[in-house]
């Protein structure tokens, strides 16, 4: 098993933001650079994407502006802080960007014995395939399988975009889940759920599971003695 540690940088600002001004938070932030990198944007110059998981995520943390870097990521964010001198232009506002504080770590993604406990928010699950098919569904056991075995292809999917190769089985199990109601993801309309699962990997806060993960969607947030991180 590949137990080296995962590189986790989490960055906080003191503007607050909305859930739906993510993309234009991300939108300003990318404008600002001056180089192409492709980790903030993940699209190619060519026009394509880079379809791996993003290593550069924007999010709403606490109610305000974030950025959370993963391994490469956490090296690149450095052109980030070279440039943010200058406001920022959020929609139609001009701001500041103000830097609350900054948090590094390194995270053991690893399968455990135990297992831990998380929420998982604004998850966007669904392809037009599986939707389909979970539409057809019936009964509430039915389809809390059905989302843990999506779960579990997200998770190796976030997994495998970092590098890290499992050696046991994982497992997943659906506490709870709400619909969050549609939500517009590149223009286009999903269902979204706010879930909790249990889970025998460690994964970091803030990082996201699902469709739109760069864009704040699906994030995770390990819940300590039932005390949930509001973000």
């Amino acid at each position: 098993m590949n137990i080296e540690k995962t590189p986790l940088l989490i960055v906080e600002f003191k503007n607050s933001i909305q859930h739906h001004e993510i993309p234009k938070f991300r939108g300003a932030v990318v404008n600002m650079l001056s180089s192409n990198n492709i980790l903030f944007h993940n699209h190619t110059e060519d026009g394509g994407l880079r379809y791996s998981y993003p290593l550069i995520q924007y999010k709403r943390i606490h109610g305000k502006a974030a950025i959370v870097c993963i391994k490469a990521g956490t090296e690149s964010i450095g052109e980030f802080f070279s440039t943010v001198r200058e406001p920022v232009v959020l929609g139609r506002q001009e701001i500041m960007l103000e830097l609350d504080f900054i948090r590094a770590d390194n995270i053991l993604i690893q399968i455990w014995e135990s297992s831990f406990t998380y929420s998982l928010r604004k998850w966007l699950p669904f392809n037009s395939v599986n939707y389909d098919k979970f539409q057809k569904l019936t009964g509430l056991k039915e389809q809390a399988e059905f989302m843990e075995n999506i779960l579990v292809g997200n998770i190796l999917s976030f997994a495998k975009g970092i590098g890290i190769r499992f050696e046991k089985e994982l497992h997943c199990t659906v506490l709870d889940m709400e619909t969050a109601g549609m939500m517009k993801y590149k223009g286009v309309s999903f269902m979204a759920f706010d879930v909790f699962f249990r889970t025998n990997v460690s994964l970091p806060n803030y990082t996201g599971l699902g469709k739109g993960v760069s864009h704040g969607f699906g994030t995770v947030v390990k819940m300590n003695n039932n005390n949930e991180v509001t973000i």
